[in-house]
C-alpha cells in the first residue's frame, strides 16, 4: 500500500479552493440552494449544513489537542499517515472528481431543516461554515510550530478510530471535498 504523505501547506491550499467555492455558492438562487435533486436527497445547503455538524464534532478536540502538544521551532516533514487511517481518510477523498461510494450517514450528522427557510437562516448556514472552516486553517496554520505526533483525536464515531492531528486535518478536509463533489453533481442535476 503507498504511503500517503500530507503538509499543512497542502492541506491549507486545498481548504482554501473548497472555502472559496462555498463562498460562491451562496450567490446561488434560493430555489437552487433548498432543492432536492432527487427524493431522499440532498439539497446544497443540507449538503453544506451537514459539513458544519460534522465539523462541529471536532472543534473542542482539535482545541484541546492544539493545547497539549508542544511548541517546536523546526521544519514540519510531510506527515505519514498510518495505514487504518489511510483507509479511513481515503474512503472519503473523492478520486477524479467523483465520489467513489455512498454511505449512509449516522443519524447525528443529519441536517435538518424547516420547509420554508428565511434568507436569515440560509445566510446563518454559510456564516457558520466560514466560522467552523475558518477554524480548521487557523488549527492547520497553527499545527505547524507544534509536535503533532503526540496527541492523538478520539473521531466523532467514537475510538474505533482516532486521529494524528494532521490525520484529523486530512480527513475533514477530504469529508468536505467528497461533499463539494455532491454539490456539483447536485448542481448539474438541476440544470
Amino acid at each position: 500500500m503507498p504511503t500517503l504523505l500530507i503538509t499543512p501547506e497542502n492541506q491549507i491550499q486545498r481548504l482554501n479552493l473548497l472555502m472559496k467555492k462555498i463562498d460562491q455558492l451562496q450567490q446561488l438562487e434560493t430555489s437552487r440552494l433548498t432543492t432536492l435533486p432527487k427524493p431522499k436527497a440532498w439539497s446544497i445547503l443540507e449538503i453544506i449544513e451537514h459539513m458544519n455538524i460534522a465539523y462541529m464534532f471536532y472543534v473542542e478536540k482539535i482545541d484541546a489537542a492544539l493545547a497539549k502538544s508542544t511548541d517546536h521551532n523546526s521544519i514540519n516533514e510531510p506527515f505519514k499517515v498510518r495505514a487504518w487511517q489511510k483507509i479511513i481518510i481515503m474512503g472519503q477523498r473523492p478520486k477524479d472528481c467523483k465520489r467513489k461510494w455512498k454511505m449512509k450517514t449516522l443519524r447525528k450528522f443529519e441536517p435538518i431543516f424547516p420547509n420554508d427557510l428565511s434568507q436569515e437562516q440560509i445566510n446563518e448556514v454559510f456564516e457558520k461554515f466560514n466560522s467552523l472552516y475558518g477554524h480548521l486553517k487557523q488549527a492547520m496554520l497553527s499545527s505547524r510550530q507544534k509536535e503533532v505526533s503526540k496527541t492523538k483525536i478520539t473521531s466523532a464515531i467514537g475510538p474505533i478510530v482516532t486521529f494524528y492531528l494532521p490525520e484529523c486535518f486530512e480527513f475533514l478536509l477530504s469529508h468536505a471535498e467528497r461533499h463539494l463533489v455532491q454539490i456539483e453533481e447536485t448542481l448539474d442535476s438541476l440544470s
